[in-house]
């Protein structure tokens, strides 16, 4: 049995809270001058998904943290063609993220671990794989349709050869995602997009896994072994292998039943600032793990995309509401037009009206929206003063 060691330091619930709004962006003044690509290398990680409602989650992760900040810029900071050097790379991480780049050599232990078991049990045709690769050094970027299609059939699973081909180069570390052609990953050896500086995979697991584990509590700010595990995904045997030389320190948190760590830049300075108020995604590191959300928000989340339509309670795309340091409400957009259509949103309550109506008339602007409108409130009786605060607002 492990030995713990004692906490360093006592939190309260409320300053492990802010601690976790501060480290994730939230709380004080954001650092415009760095922006989006800024937010990444602040986070560590950057979750990407297919879903676009007001816009793709990898936009709306900075919007969230500096405001309304332009797409345009959100895509160059990420896979700006030719960027010397280049910004950030995709892989596996939280889920499928991108990462800044100087962080390519501690996933080392990643693309060893994918080498000797791959991770998908699509079939790979006889020499599909060096094809693939043969054809990246021929040719250049290119994407899977034009390495020779991605589908088998319409199905989204149903993979090409070609398509297993270079996902797994891409696992492997051979190939690398560039830049997004209308979603579709382009590809190119790793070997021409990887400073020649970092393509290298000398690092040993443990390195990488300390490296990792600090990376997270300094995204996290405050969290338990498994938060900082499941930030990069890490198992945590992983963790508890590394986390004595990791930095990290000891605490105790206020009505956490499991022991936490800290970053100790954190704890040094106590977090003041401004409250951001915004829509998040529910892809944003600041709620992707259900757990962490209700242990420090008091708030219960879920995607309910992938949920048969009858059977969702707060809707397809329900992003929720933060203002005050707090997860007061959900909203789930869309848009028709130059609308945007607040489909069903949830709200703790009359106090946080104004909060929710400035966090929507934002959201529009930024998708060049000139107008809101409100479809269903939970409560019935909030739906009246929700729009009538919105008029104002927008008059």
């Amino acid at each position: 049995m492990t030995t713990l060691p004692r906490p360093s330091t006592d939190l309260s619930a409320a300053e492990a809270r802010r601690i976790a709004l501060r480290a994730q962006g939230f709380l004080g003044a954001p650092d415009r001058r760095s922006g989006a690509r800024g937010v990444l290398r602040h986070l560590g990680a950057v979750q990407l998904d297919t879903i676009s409602v007001l816009a793709r989650s990898h936009e709306l992760i900075p919007y969230a943290r500096l405001g309304a900040v332009g797409r345009a810029t959100v895509e160059d900071a990420y896979w700006k063609a030719g960027a010397e050097p280049p910004r950030a790379f995709e892989y596996w991480s939280h889920a499928a993220c991108l990462l800044p780049i100087e962080e390519w050599p501690h996933f080392a232990f990643r693309r060893r671990a994918y080498r000797a078991r791959p991770h998908w049990n699509h079939e790979l045709p006889d020499g599909a794989y060096d094809q693939v690769v043969k054809q990246l050094r021929a040719q250049g970027p290119l994407t899977a349709t034009d390495l020779g299609g991605a589908k088998r059939t319409s199905e989204w699973w149903d993979w090409s050869g070609t398509k297993v081909a270079v996902e797994r180069a891409l696992m492997y570390g051979e190939v690398v995602c560039v830049e997004r052609r209308g979603w579709k990953r382009v590809y190119d050896l790793a070997e021409r997009a990887i400073p020649d500086a970092l393509l290298h995979d000398e690092l040993d697991d443990a390195e990488c896994l300390r490296r990792l584990v600090r990376l997270a509590g300094r995204s996290l700010g405050v969290g338990t072994r498994a938060d900082l595990a499941d930030y990069h995904r890490l198992k945590g045997e992983q963790v508890d292998a590394v986390i004595a030389d990791s930095g990290l320190v000891p605490v105790a948190v206020e009505g956490w039943s499991k022991p936490a760590w800290a970053d100790p830049e954190a704890l040094a300075t106590p977090p003041r600032g401004r409250h951001r108020t915004t829509l998040l995604s529910p892809f944003d590191s600041l709620v992707w793990e259900r757990a962490r959300t209700e242990r420090i928000f008091g708030f219960t989340h879920r995607l309910e995309a992938y949920v048969p339509k009858p059977k969702r309670v707060h809707g397809y795309f329900a992003m929720p509401v933060l203002a005050g340091g707090r997860l007061v409400g959900r909203v789930d957009p869309a848009r028709e037009g130059r609308t945007l259509v607040a489909k069903q949103i949830t709200l703790d309550g009359p106090k946080v009206l104004p909060a929710v109506a400035q966090a929507l008339i934002e959201a529009a602007g930024w998708v060049d929206c000139t107008d809101v409108r409100v479809e269903r409130v939970d409560a019935p009786e909030l739906r009246a003063p929700l729009t009538a605060e919105l008029s104002r607002a927008l008059a």
